[in-house]
């Protein structure tokens, strides 16, 4: 989706244009493309990427892309919300009622496509349905200001995680957990089309991420001073919710409750608040950082957005490069994934979508599927 710069004020004919602000330099935020991008790749190194002996990653680095890189996807989701609805200034009106109808469709179209990659059945977690019910919970929020935005992330950052860990964990002498017990099912539950609880990326829990980035998208991007502040952040945020929990995890010993030992973990994809909050670092320190790194109005920016090029092109049709690459698993076969030799198919998978993403985009424009969704968009809520 191209976001559009804001439009010029109206001058007269003596009037001398000034020269652009750095609000105005880019159509698009190159850093947030190249971030979006950072996080498809991350998903390729946590789908393909070569495991040493005990299920390590091989090199043992790729583990930060373990899920580090769906919690910065989620939340560029985010960003993307408040860029396309607004900005810096929430939708009221008739505007509002427009953003969430078009955020409605969106979302409808995310859940076909998601729903037609599970079916290839690659043993891929496919993020896609998750995603679309994200959509779908962020559109009460589209006309909050960004106080209230904070304020709905923090709230599902620390209830979101509480409810689902205390009704799916079971207890500390072997009963089942509470949920399993009411639906008379084994533990871990899953239930089929699930996206809000038992599913592998819980929208109720990742709607911490979608708001933030929401908040984010709100802030003035474009400034130096607010990209800075955003590593700072995130290095402090990251902090807080990965030393707590190494802090609290020794605290505990081995002798804690099953619930006790998953609230304080921050592993990957075990959903607690520390593990949000330590996501939610991460995801603002990248964003921060690539944004400061491809300013448009320093030339040492210009050099290195002209680098991250293909990243950036793979971020902002990141949709159709997701989506090819679950398509391309599953026509290589499942081994790709469960048994890789080296580490050689994931960088054929890399750079085969950095070099496709960079041509089409240079040739083309938007992606496959961006256009697919943005056709629906526009059948169901025109341009004004």
């Amino acid at each position: 989706m191209t976001h559009q710069p804001p439009e010029h004020e109206v001058r007269t004919a003596g009037d001398r244009p000034s020269p652009p602000t750095s609000r105005d330099a880019v159509s698009r935020l190159t850093g947030v493309d190249v971030a979006r991008g950072v996080a498809i790749l991350g998903m390729f190194v946590a789908h393909l990427g070569d495991d040493g002996p005990g299920g390590r990653h091989d090199p043992e680095w790729f583990v930060v892309a373990d899920g580090r890189s769906a919690a910065l996807f989620a939340l560029l989701a985010g960003v993307s919300l408040a860029l396309a609805n607004g900005r810096r200034v929430p939708p009221t009106g008739l505007a509002l009622t427009r953003a969430r109808v078009a955020t409605f469709v969106r979302a409808a179209v995310l859940l076909v496509i998601g729903v037609v990659l599970v079916a290839l059945g690659t043993p891929v977690l496919v993020i896609l349905p998750a995603y679309a019910v994200m959509f779908a919970l962020a559109t009460p929020f589209l006309g909050l200001r960004r106080r209230w935005l904070l304020l709905g992330a923090g709230t599902a950052a620390v209830v979101s995680p509480t409810l689902i860990l205390a009704t799916t964990t079971p207890t500390a002498d072997g009963r089942p957990s509470l949920l399993a017990r009411f639906l008379g099912a084994a533990d871990p539950v899953e239930l089929p089309m699930d996206e809000l609880v038992t599913g592998p990326y819980p929208a109720l829990v990742y709607l911490a991420y979608v708001l933030l980035g929401l908040a984010l998208g709100r802030s003035d991007l474009t400034r130096a001073r607010t990209q800075a502040a955003l590593v700072g952040a995130g290095a402090a945020l990251a902090t807080l919710g990965w030393g707590t929990s190494r802090l609290a995890q020794d605290a505990l010993g081995t002798d804690a409750s099953p619930l006790a030992r998953r609230l304080v973990s921050a592993a990957a994809h075990d959903d607690s608040t520390l593990e949000v909050v330590g996501n939610w670092g991460s995801s603002l320190a990248v964003v921060g950082l690539l944004l400061l790194l491809t300013r448009p109005t320093t030339s040492a920016g210009r050099a290195i957005a002209a680098v991250l090029s293909p990243v950036a092109a793979a971020g902002a049709m990141s949709l159709s490069v997701y989506s090819v690459h679950i398509v391309a698993i599953a026509v290589l076969g499942n081994d790709v994934v469960w048994n890789p030799v080296s580490n050689g198919v994931l960088v054929t998978f890399v750079v085969v979508a950095l070099v496709g993403a960079w041509l089409w985009r240079r040739l083309l424009g938007r992606g496959p599927l961006e256009r697919l969704v943005r056709g629906a968009v526009e059948a169901v809520v025109p341009r004004a």
